[in-house]
């Protein structure tokens, strides 16, 4: 029951950061601009407000996914 709980967890969280994977913006733009990414106009090279924050949106969930991936390994293999 508990392992099912943590796939399931562990499932929510790889997809989340599949998306926000494909949100950054590579060189020539990306589906971040769609989101108001690329709404400032005076910055030519730096990030945005909304690039940072995805940034960091980003890593917590990499971070979730490393500790959902231990912990579903860890669970199984007791």
């Amino acid at each position: 029951m508990f392992e099912g709980i943590v796939s399931v967890l562990h499932l929510l969280v790889s997809l989340a950061l599949i998306f926000l994977i494909l949100l950054h913006a590579g060189r020539g733009g990306g589906m971040s601009d769609m989101f108001g990414g690329g709404m400032s106009s005076g910055n030519v090279g730096g990030s945005t407000v909304m690039e940072k924050n995805l940034d960091r949106l980003t890593v917590v969930l990499a971070v979730l996914f490393a500790i959902s991936t231990f912990w579903l390994t860890w669970l199984l293999a007791t």
